[in-house]
């Protein structure tokens, strides 16, 4: 079994910015595709921006300039740099990460944590 621990989320103004962290852990093998989803009340969850094993990105066209994935394989662990944030950046931002134990390859999910831009 593996788990995943976000942390870095809290309150920031407009125009602020956050790192969040993403840390795996357990009796992993490898890590495949690693990511940030979001979700905001009353919407569905979607995705911000992902990034492979060996460092491919791929990004929401609203974050597009203003948020950064980044990984460090040694570490097993995912970040996500946020800038110029606004208020409708305001989400529960959950980690994911395709990881591969002796038991079991397939997803798994962080608890999430809270990021608030206020208007």
């Amino acid at each position: 079994q593996a788990q995943l621990v976000e942390s870095g989320g809290g309150l920031v103004q407009p125009g602020g910015s956050l790192r969040l962290s993403c840390s795996a852990s357990g009796y992993i093998l490898s890590i495949n595709a690693m990511g940030w989803y979001r979700q905001a009340p009353w919407k569905e969850r979607e995705l911000v921006a992902q990034i492979t094993s060996s460092g491919v990105t791929n990004y929401a066209d609203f974050v597009k300039g203003r948020f950064t994935i980044s990984r460090d394989n040694a570490k097993n662990t995912v970040y996500l740099q946020m800038n110029s944030l606004q208020p409708e950046d305001t989400a529960v931002y959950h980690c994911n990460a395709n990881i591969r134990t002796a038991a079991y390859t397939g997803d798994y999910w962080g608890q999430g944590t809270h990021v608030t831009v206020p208007s």
